[in-house]
């Protein structure tokens, strides 16, 4: 079994239950729908095609920092940094372990990116480690309250701490629903008094222009066709008039152009999606670009502040794996 089958297998296989009730896109933004587009980038230098890499801008470094993945035959524990115009394979001494499907994202108070979690074919990963921009290194840190090893959590900047949030990941047998903060040494549970449903491999992403997170869909033992948001203390479930069809790695940022957290491509229910949407703040929009990427999922997406694009890399579908850049243009 091909080390794309395995990593398939897990926690995909709960893909069906998540598909219940779904509600069907009809809208676009006025006035942006005709100027939008994904335009593919031709860098000098390009990482090999492959799918489920932890993505996330660093801001001290002013690139955009690609780590592991997974191809057809193996996993993979490269890091590659992104100065917008081109790629650069970067050799630090010290490395996280291959991986597919961690997740990163960056602490402003320490200054550095914070990754965490994974699947290497065989173990579920519960290591944290720290990427600094201004020495191009990566660090493990070794944190006295450990989450659950997990696969496909999610990562993302909380709206009022400086530091680092987590929620959710799959540990093999059961979907976690805790939500964790990074406070530069160790981890904290939150407890929040209300929480989302436990999944993985969702949206959660930070709406910088309104001070919140949203979170949205991933694969759940429950439903995860719902979108939530978070405030720094707690999670209140949103009632959009219309949302996407229910998906799970996809990829998501803020588009501080748009003012939205946009969201491109996912897999449905063993598809693939290529539709790009945004977050209001209230509701979900479908998108309508002139032209778009292939359908995939496992993508990498983040927002290159320093070049001011909205950026995506790599992924897969059930017959090809991707070594694409795009950026989204025309806002």
């Amino acid at each position: 079994m091909s080390n794309r089958i395995r990593f398939a297998l897990l926690p995909r296989a709960a893909a069906t239950l998540v598909m219940l009730a779904i509600l069907a896109p009809t809208l676009t933004l006025a006035g942006q729908a005709q100027s939008l587009t994904w335009k593919k980038l031709r860098p000098l230098q390009s990482p090999a095609a492959r799918a489920a890499s932890a993505m996330a801008y660093d801001p001290v470094s002013k690139k955009v920092v690609l780590f592991g993945g997974f191809t057809a035959s193996k996993y993979l524990n490269e890091t590659w940094t992104f100065d917008g115009s081109t790629w650069t394979h970067q050799n630090p001494s010290v490395a996280p372990s291959a991986r597919a499907a961690a997740s990163m994202a960056f602490d402003r108070m320490t200054h550095k990116l914070v990754l965490f979690g994974g699947f290497d074919g065989s173990n579920y990963l519960g290591d944290t480690w720290l990427w600094d921009g201004a020495t191009a290194t990566w660090t493990q840190a070794h944190p006295k309250t450990l989450p659950t090893a997990v696969t496909g959590p999610m990562l993302f900047l909380d709206p009022v701490s400086p530091h680092v949030d987590m929620f959710g990941g799959f540990d093999g047998m059961f979907y976690q629903n805790i939500t964790w903060r990074w406070t530069g040494t160790n981890w904290k549970n939150l407890n929040p008094s209300t929480t989302p449903y436990a999944r993985s491999a969702g949206v959660a992403a930070l709406d910088a222009g309104r001070k919140s997170v949203v979170l949205f869909g991933g694969l759940g033992s429950l439903r995860t066709d719902n979108t939530w948001t978070w405030d720094g203390t707690n999670w209140t479930q949103q009632s959009p008039s219309m949302q996407p069809t229910t998906r799970y790695y996809m990829g998501s940022a803020f588009d501080p152009l748009l003012h939205e957290v946009i969201v491109f491509a996912g897999g449905v229910g063993g598809a693939d999606e290529n539709s790009t949407w945004a977050w209001t703040g209230t509701d979900w929009t479908q998108l309508q670009p002139a032209g778009s990427p292939a359908a995939r999922e496992s993508l990498g997406m983040a927002y290159d502040a320093a070049s001011r694009q909205l950026l995506i890399f790599g992924g897969d579908s059930p017959s090809k794996f991707f070594h694409d850049t795009w950026k989204l243009v025309g806002h």
